[in-house]
C-alpha cells in the first residue's frame, strides 16, 4: 500500500463574527484556535475545504 500525501494547514484567522459554515469547515479541518497546525490526507475533499476559506488557513507543507 502506497504512503498517502499529506499536508500541513494552520489556522491564521479567527472564526468571530464568520459565517456558519466557515465554522464549520475550520472544525472539519480539525482547527478551532488561532495558530493550531493539522497535519490531514491530501484528497480533494481537503483541498477543497481549504479552498472556501482561504483567508482563514495557510497550507504550511506539502
Amino acid at each position: 500500500m502506497a504512503k498517502d500525501k499529506t499536508i500541513t494547514v494552520k489556522q491564521i484567522g479567527s472564526p468571530i463574527r464568520r459565517e456558519k459554515s466557515q465554522r464549520a469547515t475550520l472544525i472539519g479541518l480539525g482547527l478551532n484556535k488561532m495558530n493550531k497546525e493539522r497535519e490531514l490526507v491530501d484528497t480533494p475533499e481537503v483541498r477543497g475545504m481549504i479552498n472556501k476559506i482561504p483567508h482563514l488557513v495557510r497550507v504550511l507543507g506539502e
